[in-house]
């Protein structure tokens, strides 16, 4: 399908950050462990040499920011972080692998991915609050920068959440969208609405 971008549009790429140092776990918003070398080949495989945004916002958290930064550097672009993008709070999870939970609780863990909004984490953060702060903050950018093309560097919670408002899907599902490590979504804003234009590719297979 061929997706016409009329000059009116606000596009908006969301890329998830690559694999953080210590492989895969949940780390929240309390575990700020950055980018491993792998995490950052796959970013920079992701854009390869392209940068074709006027802003870059990201998450405050390290392995988002400074990879943001970096490529802010490289291509003369401004940078903003936004607080509210940060990770959702996995409560008694963050630092576990899924591996260790699923060993201890395996029901703990199934019941959550079945119902992800009912059935949280100890200490988690409330699924339907996390996702208003990020729409709030996901809205305003839209509405910011009309008619520009950004980039948004965040993490799996937050692209989730940004996908499921676009699509005006249920939270109860969200957990049904894989979100790669440094994947690239697109989203288009325009007067018809919200589309998705790509999901978990590469910048040089969006064209």
């Amino acid at each position: 399908m061929v997706f016409i971008i009329s000059q009116q549009a606000t596009i908006i790429d969301l890329m998830r950050h690559g694999e953080p140092e210590g492989g895969r776990a949940y780390r929240g918003h309390r575990i700020d462990d950055p980018l491993s070398d792998k995490g950052w080949q796959q970013m920079w495989a992701a854009i390869g040499d392209q940068a074709p945004w006027s802003q870059i916002i990201t998450s405050p958290m390290r392995r988002c920011s400074e990879f943001a930064r970096a490529v802010a550097d490289k291509y003369t672009l401004p940078v903003t972080v936004e607080h509210d993008l940060r990770e959702v709070g996995f409560g008694e999870w963050e630092g576990r692998t899924p591996d260790e939970i699923q060993a201890t609780n395996l029901k703990e863990y199934q019941d959550f991915y079945l119902d992800p909004v009912n059935q949280r984490p100890a200490g988690a953060e409330d699924l339907p609050g996390f996702i208003s702060r990020v729409d709030k903050t996901y809205q305003q950018i839209v509405r910011q920068y009309q008619a520009q093309h950004i980039l948004i560097v965040a993490h799996a919670g937050v692209n989730r959440a940004i996908i499921g408002q676009a699509l005006h899907a249920a939270p109860l599902g969200l957990y049904r969208i894989k979100v790669n490590n440094a994947g690239l979504t697109r989203l288009k804003h325009d007067s018809l609405g919200s589309h998705l234009l790509y999901h978990n590719v590469k910048l040089a297979d969006m064209a």
